[in-house]
């Protein structure tokens, strides 16, 4: 075994990592060491070893850091042992059977929700299927998520109008539309959408969350409603909670902070 003094070093080096993952761009020395407190010093050789090791890559030009390729390595072994499926789809299964209504897992792909997993009773009818995406603003599961990351992540994700694509002509159609939305959202624990999608469907998400209390991916439950009014502002908190609680759970199984 290593020396015990190696551990806070590995714990600095994979935040190090962690928070060069989560810009949307890449970041100075500086910044790192500022967001987490480091010495400057400290981050340079942290930096420097992850850019030995492959997984941060530096650009000298910009006197900056992004990630490197064994970091997409490491992403890409994720995705092929989908562990967040596979300890999703029972939740999954017993959110459907519990509401009678079609569950969906869903994570944040760049400024889209991508559905990864779904479960539905039999004869259910379903407007969206794994590996579907979906732009984040208009899916519930997309603004679950949205609604706890940093504010300059979202802008960055949606820097202007033409990033608000519509489908039925509701939804937020600009940066301070959904910012309001998500602060609402935010607030009360759940995401709504209402025909933002599918005319006559509508949808209730919660966000999951890893060890960190990060939110990694939502629950969502979608059913069928017809509303003529694009603001009747119904929340369906019973649903919402039965989702709420899944999305608790699934937190659990993959080690984070459940509801």
């Amino acid at each position: 075994m290593g020396d015990s003094s190696d551990v806070p070093a590995l714990r600095r080096g994979l935040a190090v990592l962690r928070l060069v993952a989560t810009k949307a761009g890449p970041v100075t020395a500086a910044a790192v060491a500022r967001e987490l407190g480091l010495p400057r010093s400290t981050t340079y050789h942290l930096l420097a070893e992850l850019v030995a090791a492959g997984f941060v890559t530096h650009l000298p030009e910009e006197r900056r850091y992004g990630l490197g390729v064994a970091a997409f390595e490491v992403g890409s072994a994720f995705l092929r042992h989908d562990p967040l499926q596979r300890l999703g789809r029972p939740v999954l299964a017993r959110l459907a059977r519990r509401t009678g209504n079609v569950a969906h897992l869903g994570v944040l792909h760049g400024a889209e929700t991508l559905y990864v997993a779904r479960e539905k009773p039999p004869r259910t009818q379903t407007v969206t299927d794994v590996g579907v995406r979906i732009s984040a603003h208009l899916t519930a599961s997309g603004r679950a998520v949205l609604a706890h990351v940093p504010a300059a992540q979202v802008r960055a994700l949606f820097p202007g109008r033409g990033s608000f694509v519509g489908r039925t002509g509701r939804g937020p159609g600009d940066l301070p539309g959904l910012r309001a939305l998500l602060a609402g959202e935010r607030a009360r624990g759940w995401a709504v959408e209402d025909g933002f999608v599918t005319e006559g469907f509508a949808s209730v998400a919660a966000a999951v969350r890893d060890h960190n209390g990060s939110a990694v991916a939502a629950v969502s439950t979608t059913f069928r409603h017809g509303c003529a009014d694009p603001g009747c502002g119904e929340t369906w908190p019973g649903l919402a909670r039965a989702t709420t609680e899944a999305a608790g759970e699934l937190s659990r199984r993959i080690g984070g902070t459940g509801a």
